[in-house]
């Protein structure tokens, strides 16, 4: 069988021993990166029988492509290329379950983490001694000088203490994303982690009934080499997000509250809207109370909405966010019909309680509440294509 590498020289013996150590590399943008990382995996792990697993959410740059074109001549590089869905954790989670190794690591393929440490964080795992082995920023010996985002570090150092504090583990780096444990670790609660966020390390020690036994291994967090980050302006808020999934999303669904909450904003803007019409059009329309309000809530409305879609599209639906003005215009009409009877039902009970005698600002928030379910229901289905959490 011939699986020669134009620069890997893979040899029979490793070849013909099972599987032992599968690495999941989750990608976005980083075709740059695959071949050297590829190099490095192999020096690192001479001797020991592994596969790397890039799970690569449909990377513009052909990243995907160029991992396939890898494994042509290397059969232990495979691919995993996500469709229509995004997100780290997700990424890290679907890679872990397909693979047959006993055991599994999570790193980033951007050269940020070392290779180097594999060997010693397996040998921790088949020990017995340990369930889980992860590579720390912030441990005695590690540095993050190369790194050279002294703004990363401190926001770091705060997300870890609150991690800590939900996890009840006490890690030097509880958001590390360089981690090992056994597969059957992971796939035992994986039907139990929420894959919300960026950090699956997180969510498995939040998750796991049984406090795991962790060896740390000091990490010098090396400056990415080339391509681009998965963590985006939305990191601190999906942060927030796998926090609070972690201690409510089983009373209220994650994706529901994201929505809820952001329509709550929205209630900020319709009011606003709302009231800097009634201010101007009391000074036009000469009193007609009924028409003045109608026309301000339909505006307030649609403002409302709009920046609802746009809110919703990069954060609630990060997994499922549409992007390029093509896209974004689709969805956004798609939106606006979708939600339509949800605002005629929002400006018409809003109108009706306001020609009983309501104030208009209960009215308007009792218009909202009634076209908020209705925009919830169905443009998770036919604008993001999906249902609820």
């Amino acid at each position: 069988m011939d699986i020669s590498h134009p620069d890997l020289a893979i040899s029979a013996e490793v070849v013909a021993k099972p599987l032992e150590l599968a690495i999941v590399l989750p990608t976005y943008n980083e075709r740059g990166n695959l071949a050297s990382l590829v190099e490095r995996l192999d020096k690192a792990l001479a001797g020991i029988s592994w596969e790397a697993i890039f799970v690569d959410d449909n990377s513009p740059d052909g990243t995907s492509d160029e991992a396939r074109k890898i494994a042509q001549s290397d059969r232990r590089i495979r691919v995993i290329q996500r469709i229509g869905r995004r997100g780290l954790a997700s990424a890290a989670i679907e890679g872990m379950c397909s693979t047959a190794a006993p055991v599994v690591a999570v790193m980033d393929a951007d050269h940020q983490h070392d290779p180097a440490l594999l060997p010693e964080m397996l040998a921790a795992i088949k020990s017995g001694d340990y369930d889980l082995a992860y590579a720390s920023r912030f441990a005695e010996g590690s540095s993050t000088e190369a790194w050279g985002r002294p703004d990363r570090v401190k926001a770091s150092g705060i997300a870890n203490r609150i991690a800590n504090k939900v996890t009840g583990v006490q890690l030097t780096d509880p958001m590390s994303g360089y981690f090992m444990l056994r597969t059957e670790t992971l796939r035992t609660d994986a039907h139990r982690l929420s894959g919300v966020g960026f950090k699956i390390l997180l969510d498995i020690l939040a998750t796991v009934d049984e406090p795991l036994r962790v060896k740390e291994f000091p990490l010098n967090f090396a400056a990415r080499a080339d391509g681009e980050s998965k963590l985006d302006r939305t990191v601190v808020f999906e942060f927030l997000v796998g926090l609070y999934d972690k201690w409510l999303g089983r009373i209220i669904p994650t994706r529901f509250a994201l929505f809820g909450t952001i329509g709550a904003v929205g209630v900020v803007v319709h009011m606003t809207v709302l009231a800097t019409f009634l201010t101007i059009a009391g000074e036009t329309l000469h009193g007609n109370v009924v028409t003045e309000f109608e026309l301000g809530q339909t505006l307030a409305a649609l403002v409302a909405m709009t920046f609802n879609f746009f809110l919703n599209n990069a954060l609630t639906y990060a997994d499922k966010r549409l992007t390029g003005f093509p896209a974004l215009m689709k969805g956004w009409i798609k939106f606006g019909v979708t939600c339509s009877v949800g605002l005629l039902a929002n400006v018409g009970v809003a109108a009706i309680l306001v020609r009983f005698g309501v104030h208009e600002y209960p009215a308007a928030l009792a218009g909202i509440v009634i076209g908020s379910v209705w925009n919830f229901a169905l443009s998770s289905k036919f604008v993001w294509g999906r249902y609820g959490n």
